[in-house]
């Protein structure tokens, strides 16, 4: 896992590096700049280019000065310097690159306070105006000058972070950014750029490796962290010889009503696509056909208005609770029947959250190691109004603990919270997912985990993993706009299959 650090732990970051190494700040900021130029060159080889660089007179303006210095030795001649002057004061890091930016041929002008700004010509700007230590919002010249450059419409590269953009905390509604194509950051993503608040102003992000000491950096034990390949790696457990389908659990789908059997259809074939060596489907007896001639490795109990199904409680590893399942009086009381008579860890999903946000009372019959899959409506209504995605972190660390729960929390890089206060994002999937749907093939990936004998934690991290990653396999070789959740199923074998290769 890559912790990932608040503002004040990557400053504490950069001065342990600086002090153990040993190395001077000038020096750690030519090596920032040196890998932020080299990603850039790559991407952005036209030489012939407009390029305007804006400063700040920070350490993040010291960057930029750095990087107009590195372009112009790398062939960029079409480069100017604007420093936002809007303060008497200006790091030495800063003061130095100044003035070995001043022995190239690369024009600067300094932009005074409330100084009219000129017409921008550039084709790029870089921007490199405030960096991670910004803790309040905009206001001034800054806001103007970020409003200016916003109204340009021009691609726009930030140094480290988009002016104006908090690394982590709460982000305030009305927040003003540097709106850019690219953000470029320092050794790992700010924790703001994983939260949906960023994405007016980020389009797309690449950490840079500046050498910043790892053992230090995991020395603070963050409880955030990002998911990458090789944490899925070591925890997925490939099938051996001599197994059979008991081998791998037997889970139950309770889900679907006449109008909703696709949320059924989708979560259960999904657990079977992700490995439960049986599947289970509770469904109303109008949609028996339509499972049968979906998929006939699923079976089914039959749901009757009239009484409670029986389950033979005992059969099940995990059950599944809540797609397309309805609210109403008869949905209540299977949930209340399931939650009373089966104890270990389930999956609480759509529905399921709709009636505890209801009923709570109900947590009382949750099992401990339990999973809820809520999107940001959901999470609301259960656990009451959020401003913010911050404060949703917040509370949802609180109700982890407190009910002895797993948190999936779906956005872009979907978030799940233990009990045991970690917070571990999700670094697969891409907006072709975004298909009604997706949640229900979630739940049955969850669910198929479960029944396999993984850890909810595990469960939940790989889930979200592989979830992601077959869209990510269907959507970018493929430059599909949309990927439907059906075909996502199929693809998941596949997924799992290299992943444990």
């Amino acid at each position: 896992m890559l912790p990932l650090l608040t503002s004040s732990q990557i400053r504490e970051a950069d001065a342990h590096t600086i002090a153990h190494e040993p190395i001077a700040s000038i020096d750690l900021m030519e090596r920032a700049s040196k890998a932020f130029v080299g990603w850039f060159v790559n991407h952005f080889p036209e030489k012939h280019r407009l390029i305007a660089v804006y400063c700040g007179t920070g350490n993040n303006g010291g960057d930029g000065l750095a990087i107009a210095r590195m372009l112009d030795q790398h062939g960029y001649q079409k480069l100017d310097v604007k420093i936002a002057r809007f303060s008497d004061r200006s790091t030495n890091d800063f003061n130095t690159n100044l003035d070995r930016l001043k022995s190239t041929p690369v024009p600067i002008k300094e932009i005074q306070r409330e100084e009219e700004f000129d017409d921008e010509k550039a084709e790029i700007i870089i921007g490199a105006l405030l960096g991670t230590g910004l803790n309040k919002p905009l206001s001034g010249d800054f806001l103007r000058l970020v409003n200016y450059l916003n109204s340009l419409d021009r691609t726009v590269v930030s140094v480290d972070v988009p002016a104006g953009l908090f690394s982590d905390g709460e982000i305030p509604p009305d927040a003003v950014a540097l709106r850019s194509n690219l953000v470029i950051t320092f050794q790992q993503p700010k924790i703001s750029f994983l939260l949906p608040e960023s994405g007016p102003f980020i389009k797309c992000w690449e950490a840079v490796n500046i050498g910043l000491n790892e053992k230090f950096i995991r020395s603070f034990d963050s409880p955030y962290q990002l998911v990458g390949e090789k944490d899925i790696r070591a925890r997925l457990k490939p099938r051996h010889r001599f197994s059979n389908k008991g081998t791998y659990g037997h889970a139950l789908i309770v889900a679907g009503e006449p109008e909703t059997m696709g949320a059924a259809l989708l979560s259960s074939s999904a657990c079977v696509h992700a490995g439960a060596g049986l599947t289970t489907a509770c469904v109303p007896q109008s949609g028996l056909m339509a499972l049968n001639s979906y998929l006939p490795e699923i079976m089914a109990v039959v749901r009757h208005e009239s009484h409670l199904p029986e389950i033979e409680w005992t059969k099940f590893n995990t059950i599944a609770i809540g797609p397309g399942l309805g609210k109403d009086t008869q949905s209540l009381s299977l949930f209340k029947y399931i939650l009373e008579n089966f104890h270990k860890p389930m999956v609480i999903d759509a529905d399921g959250l709709n009636m505890l946000s209801t009923n709570p009372g109900l947590w009382t019959f949750v099992p401990k190691g339990s999973i809820v899959t809520p999107h940001a409506k959901e999470f609301d209504r259960i656990f009451g109004n959020h401003q913010n995605w911050w404060q949703r972190l917040q509370t949802g660390r609180q109700k982890a603990k407190e009910h002895g729960i797993y948190i999936v929390l779906k956005n872009d890089y979907t978030i799940t919270i233990t009990p045991d206060d970690k917070l571990y994002f999700n670094s697969t999937s891409n907006a072709a997912m975004a298909s009604g749907g997706m949640g229900d093939v979630l739940t049955g990936v969850i669910t198929a985990l479960l029944a396999q004998k993984y850890s909810s934690e595990d469960a939940c991290i790989i889930g979200n993993y592989i979830h992601g990653k077959a869209g990510d396999e269907l959507a970018l070789p493929n430059r599909m706009h949309v990927v439907l959740p059906s075909r996502l199923i199929a693809q998941l074998p596949m997924t799992m299959a290299k992943l444990m290769a």
